[in-house]
């Protein structure tokens, strides 16, 4: 099934990106969510104005993309998480965890949000202290977050 992407899949592209998709990957999950429409002559025309309303979005958000970078880089962000005898963690750090902690510490000030889709987690965080998690901000610019696990 060919299909047209009107929101930016992991893995698969970005808006206005045409795309080849198993049939019922495509009607089952990609078009009820609205995260792409059917792919016809008529359809190949909004692929042009898609494309062009991310560049223009892509450029603004590329000067706001580094101001969310330095201010994620200087600020070490501190997870509280539950923690057994030895600094043993119950359960993992979760990628939810983290972008909650990285907005309530960070981008609360100037009202920007993290997604949590943007985190990118090496190996998995199980133990208390200090961990380093990658946030990509755009598509050019990624950001290394300082990240301190402590106890609750």
């Amino acid at each position: 099934m060919k299909l047209i992407l009107t929101q930016e899949v992991t893995g698969l592209g970005a808006p206005g990106d045409v795309v080849e998709v198993k049939d019922g990957y495509g009607r089952n999950y990609l078009i009820p969510r609205n995260v792409a429409i059917r792919w016809t002559r008529g359809g190949e025309k909004q692929i042009e104005s898609i494309k062009a309303a991310r560049s223009s979005r892509a450029v603004r958000d590329l000067g706001k993309a580094e101001e969310i970078k330095s201010a994620l880089e200087r600020t070490p962000v501190d997870v509280q998480v539950r923690a057994g005898e030895g600094g043993r963690l119950f359960g993992a750090v979760t990628v939810s965890d983290i972008a909650s902690a990285i907005n309530a510490a960070v981008a609360s000030g100037s009202g920007d949000v993290v997604d949590k889709r943007r985190i990118l987690v090496g190996n998995p965080i199980k133990s208390l202290g200090a961990h380093q998690v990658t946030v990509k901000l755009h598509d050019e610019l990624e950001a290394t977050v300082q990240l301190n696990v402590v106890s609750a």
